[in-house]
């Protein structure tokens, strides 16, 4: 990512409705799936500055590694020193030495997502666990996605075909962010319209550069965590983002 970038998810991962809603709804839909398990060994790949710790902590003693080596000194200044240097196609960890594996926001910023799948593979357990987050449609691709790096966005159909293909049986496929989506949608496309015609150099602003008024930050972050309770049940046929969970066979 941009320096810029990382900057802003270290401001804002406590306070966006963006970060809470999504933590809030994706370990909704962890726990259910795992069943509460705990003491699980846990690698999260692309832990970035370390949002995802605290909360995977529940399940285990999580070990973050991300490419970033400023990321890294950051997950360990806040107290999760199992966190190392290493890339998400190349996971540094041994073969079967994991229960679960998350990718959160991650494979989207990796060139070969489908090498990145196998490897994810290669260091669970059988039976093990993978959880991972992406956003959703190509066609929304905006210059919030090109400040963050990412390669691509995905459609269920493809994320579902990629991990089968990597050797896991899917789980759970769903879209998320639902409720807020037909507002997202618009708004999105109204800034793709206005970077076509008025393009800059230099923009490094995202779609989390400001955190709304208090009252409107907690709707929305209640809005998209509480999706969480219902997607236990349900699969949505569309949203701003995806999440899926998948076994290892």
């Amino acid at each position: 990512m941009e320096g810029v970038a990382y900057e802003q998810f270290l401001g804002l991962e406590r306070d966006h409705w963006w970060f809470i809603g999504r933590r809030r709804c994706y370990f909704t839909l962890l726990e259910h799936f795992l069943k509460n398990a705990r003491d699980l060994r846990v690698l999260d790949v692309g832990c970035g500055v370390g949002g995802m710790l605290p909360e995977l902590a529940r399940f285990g003693k999580p070990i973050g590694i991300d490419s970033d080596r400023r990321s890294i000194e950051i997950c360990r200044e806040r107290g999760f020193p199992n966190s190392f240097l290493g890339g998400g196609m190349d996971i540094p960890a041994q073969s079967g030495c994991a229960d679960l594996v998350t990718f959160f926001d991650c494979i989207e910023h990796l060139p070969d997502d489908e090498r990145a799948l196998r490897d994810a593979n290669r260091v669970l357990r059988a039976g093990g666990h993978l959880f991972i987050s992406v956003p959703a449609y190509q066609f929304l691709y905006s210059n919030n996605d090109k400040v963050a790096h990412h390669f691509r966005r995905y459609t269920r159909g493809e994320l579902v075909r990629k991990v089968r293909a990597a050797g896991f049986e899917v789980v759970k496929a769903t879209y998320v962010n639902v409720t807020l989506f037909p507002l997202i949608l618009p708004a999105v496309l109204l800034f793709k319209l206005k970077e076509a015609l008025f393009p800059k150099l230099d923009d490094t602003r995202t779609n989390l550069s400001h955190v709304p008024a208090r009252p409107i930050n907690s709707l929305l972050a209640a809005i998209f965590g509480g999706e969480g309770k219902l997607l236990r049940y349900l699969s949505a046929p569309f949203g701003h983002s995806l999440a899926l969970i998948a076994r290892k066979r």
